[in-house]
């Protein structure tokens, strides 16, 4: 006799290929690791940039300013040069053997590399081998960094419910803003704290020493961690260990059967990453250099604003779950494009009220991306691919969009003399992002692709493998 279909065991919903279960508690344990490695990965971003000026002074003492930030600035974006490759390599091994171990890698390597930049003796102690250690370990980070958002950002999108997706992956950025914070903050303390020489001599290093002990607790928390339930089911359906499978495999599929969802993903992590880096990263040293306020006072601004995004975030997530993730970040291109100007208008008035409310302007538009992105990428992938074909994509538009725009943007007010350069970059930018955006799927309250339903009860599973039964009757046995 068949089995009834209202008779179905703990064990059927366990194994069956229709549906994955993830209760909240696991959910929650891989929201919390993912988003304590995003925040050290942008907590050691942050910190670069945000003392780029010291920076310079250090490793390029004998240099005219403009010199020294734009060599700052280089070799911020030399991390951003090697990321494509980070991703060549950890992305497909992360489809291989799985999302848990590559994750537990690249945090250490990135919290390492971070804490050796730390102790890099300065120009005057070793002369031109100072600058070239100091790029050689943003190399290093940059590698590390190349398997570590698309690892993260998958991670939890194949943990959480279908329902949920936008509210719980819209953590891994509230990880990226609070590693900013912390990174402004403490940055803040001890420009304010130290004298001009204390701080040369050896304050900048306090910041990345601190990314050691932030590694250890990453690390720590990573390993506690199961593999992906999506990724477990896969496994399961096709009754293998997918490491068996070569690497050459894996790129091909991502990069000439899935192509389409990788352009898609390039350039809209191109376009976003224009709007992030342009306001995270470049706008304090464009408040101090170009505009001439106080660096501290800049950076005081810059974390209120980021603080206000920070609540904000889980509430964007939820409602892209609602009404789709579409609408909003279609929203947030419109914005960029029509108010970027107006917001950098504000900015060089000259009163910290007006600064406040252009940064306040750029601060939630880019909410609109920050709450959504992390949903909204991993989603265009199928799950043999997702890994790999995210790393690559958001890696390859970071590279060449992301890590450069501090150096664009400086460079191009350089030659230029225009303060507006800016705001004009990020309305190209959010015209290409804005037709991008239109070719995508909406994804909201869908299963991932490659993956069946993802619920977070036995009840709801019940339910898809009863309505899987009803669509796919199976066979009478006599």
């Amino acid at each position: 006799m068949s089995t009834p279909h209202n008779s179905i065991s703990a064990d059927e919903v366990a194994q069956s290929p229709d549906v994955c279960v993830t209760d909240a508690a696991s959910v929650t344990r891989a929201v919390k690791a993912t988003m304590l490695g995003n925040a050290m990965e942008w907590f050691d971003f942050g910190v670069y940039a945000y003392l780029a000026t010291t920076i310079g002074k250090v490793f390029f003492p004998d240099a005219s300013g403009s010199a020294q930030l734009l060599s700052t600035f280089a070799i911020f974006a030399a991390a951003f040069v090697v990321r494509p490759i980070g991703g060549l390599f950890f992305g497909p091994l992360g489809d291989r053997i799985g999302r848990k171990k590559v994750l537990a890698t690249t945090i250490i390597m990135m919290a390492g590399s971070t804490f050796a930049i730390g102790l890099v003796p300065s120009y005057e102690s070793i002369g031109i081998l100072a600058p070239v250690l100091l790029v050689l370990l943003r190399l290093m980070q940059g590698f590390s960094t190349g398997g570590e958002y698309g690892g993260a950002s998958t991670f939890v999108a194949e943990y959480a419910p279908d329902k949920r997706r936008g509210f719980f992956a819209s953590f891994l950025e509230f990880g990226t803003l609070a590693g900013y914070v912390a990174a402004a903050g403490l940055v803040t303390i001890i420009q304010t704290v130290l004298s001009e020489e204390d701080l040369l001599q050896w304050g900048w290093r306090i910041p990345f020493i601190v990314a050691g002990p932030l590694g250890l607790i990453g690390l720590y928390l990573r390993l506690r961690l199961e593999e992906t339930p999506a990724f477990q089911k896969m496994e399961q359906v096709e009754n293998r260990s997918l490491a068996a499978e070569s690497t050459g495999n894996k790129l091909r599929e991502t990069l000439v059967e899935n192509w389409r969802p990788l352009v898609l993903c390039i350039v809209l992590v191109a376009t976003y990453n224009v709007a992030h880096y342009g306001l995270l990263s470049y706008m304090p040293t464009y408040l101090s250099t170009t505009l001439g306020y106080d660096e501290s006072h800049g950076l005081v601004l810059m974390i209120v604003v980021m603080l206000v995004m920070m609540v904000g975030i889980s509430f964007v997530g939820k409602l892209s779950d609602r009404i789709g993730r579409k609408p909003l970040l279609l929203s947030g291109f419109i914005g960029f494009f029509v108010l970027s100007l107006p917001a950098y208008l504000l900015i060089g008035m000259g009163s910290y009220v007006t600064i406040f409310l252009g940064l306040a302007i750029l601060g939630g538009l880019l909410l609109l991306f920050v709450g959504v992105f992390p949903s909204v990428l991993p989603a265009l992938f199928p799950t043999g691919i997702r890994y790999g074909g995210l790393a690559i994509g958001y890696n390859l538009a970071v590279s060449i969009f992301g890590g450069t725009t501090p150096l664009v943007l400086t460079a191009l007010e350089s030659s230029t003399g225009s303060h507006l350069v800016a705001p004009v970059y990020m309305m190209i930018a959010a015209v290409i992002g804005g037709l991008a955006v239109l070719l995508i799927p909406e994804t909201a309250r869908k299963p991932l692709d490659g993956s069946p339903p993802s619920v977070s009860t036995d009840a709801e599973a019940r339910r898809v493998i009863r309505k899987a039964r009803r669509n796919h009757p199976l066979p009478r046995q006599s």
